[in-house]
């Protein structure tokens, strides 16, 4: 009973210490467990169903295609034949999304739309894997970097190969420092990008 009383009192100290926020807040070590990929459950479920579990896990939002209403409680998952929710959109606003778990994306061929905002752990390895991941290659169209403190030029310029990307915006992104070099790069190798900037 002493050993437990010993550990729980340094974690109420910490939960004392974090922000508080409108979602749920965890440690790096909780983090890094929910991004853990688990490819059997991605083989049993699908990539589809599979990624939102892993989305909502971390604190995400999803939409299915051919709904409206974004999904953001995991027991409140829909369920059905496998295959039928395909992902259209994801909303990782103050989520604890990092590169761990980026595997997920594999397969996800429907998602039109990413919006990465606030998130503490989105890193310029992570906007480089999702310029690299083919389906998102072909079917993403708009991307919302926001108020992501470690995403540097170096992120922004690897998603060049989002070739069929139409939408991009840039905001609160203090880790850019080479802006006017980073954003030409960006309109010579994707001409046809509507690119909104919101950069100090």
């Amino acid at each position: 009973m002493m050993l437990l009383g010993n550990f729980i009192q340094p974690v109420l100290s910490l939960k004392k210490l974090s922000t508080p926020g409108p979602r749920r807040h965890f440690w790096g070590w909780l983090n890094a467990v929910f991004n853990k990929v688990d490819y059997e459950r991605i083989q049993a479920v699908g990539p589809d169903r599979a990624a939102s579990e892993w989305l909502l896990r971390c604190g995400a939002l999803v939409r299915f295609q051919g709904y409206d209403k974004w999904q953001h409680d995991y027991n409140g998952l829909p369920t059905g034949p496998l295959g039928k929710y395909k992902i259209q959109a994801i909303d990782a606003t103050e989520s604890c999304i990092m590169y761990r778990g980026f595997d997920y994306l594999d397969g996800l061929k429907h998602v039109e739309e990413i919006k990465l905002s606030n998130c503490i752990y989105i890193q310029d390895e992570c906007l480089q894997r999702i310029s690299e991941t083919e389906s998102l290659q072909k079917s993403l169209l708009r991307l919302m970097i926001i108020s992501c403190g470690n995403v540097t030029d170096k992120g922004i310029v690897a998603l060049h190969k989002l070739t069929n990307l139409e939408y991009l915006f840039l905001s609160d992104l203090p880790g850019i420092s080479e802006k006017e070099t980073t954003i030409q790069i960006l309109k010579k190798s994707m001409p046809s990008l509507e690119l909104e900037l919101d950069l100090e």
